[in-house]
């Protein structure tokens, strides 16, 4: 009886530690773009926003994690241009630096793999300035989108959030 008793309790325990975790996990997606003969990748975490305004949350010159969880991960195995700034092949965690109000910055930090809270900008690659704007219906899910540019071998990083979304183009090589 007593075993039964350990074993009835032991799976109680793992159920509701179970739920716990799975109920902290937020869904991950991943947008894939091909250019040129070049792919680009962005695999992040979709957390939602229930009732906050995240990005207004932010403080001016800290970096939010750009998803949830895990860090957001970046992968290409071209060389992107960024207006001026260049960022060779390879794979990144990217992150959101907020530099004033209405005014951000993505960061590309040479680690990956991390969990969303470890930054060290020590490891940063590359910072490239995003346009914002706002749209009429918000949007509950963080999403990530690449998208194909208007000319050959462009494209677009594209992060929406409540009413926000925030732009970066980029040309691949």
């Amino acid at each position: 009886m007593k075993g039964l008793k350990r074993i009835a309790s032991s799976s109680l325990v793992l159920l509701l530690a179970g739920g716990f975790l799975l109920a902290q996990r937020n869904p991950r997606a991943t947008s894939h773009l091909d250019l040129g003969g070049k792919f680009v990748m962005i695999e992040y975490g979709r957390p939602s926003l229930k009732g906050r305004d995240i990005l207004a949350l932010a403080e001016p010159g800290k970096v939010w994690r750009m998803g949830a969880d895990k860090s957001t991960t970046f992968t290409s195995d071209g060389r992107l241009t960024f207006g001026k700034v260049t960022v060779p092949g390879g794979t990144y965690s990217l992150w959101l630096k907020k530099v004033a109000d209405k005014s951000f910055d993505l960061v590309f930090n040479k680690k990956s793999g991390q969990w969303g809270t470890q930054y060290e900008s020590i490891d940063d690659q590359a910072s490239v300035t995003m346009t914002v704007s706002e749209v009429a219906e918000s949007l509950e899910v963080f999403t990530i989108n690449l998208v194909r540019g208007a000319k050959a071998n462009t494209g677009e990083i594209i992060l929406m959030w409540g009413k926000s979304v925030l732009r970066a183009p980029f040309s691949v090589k």
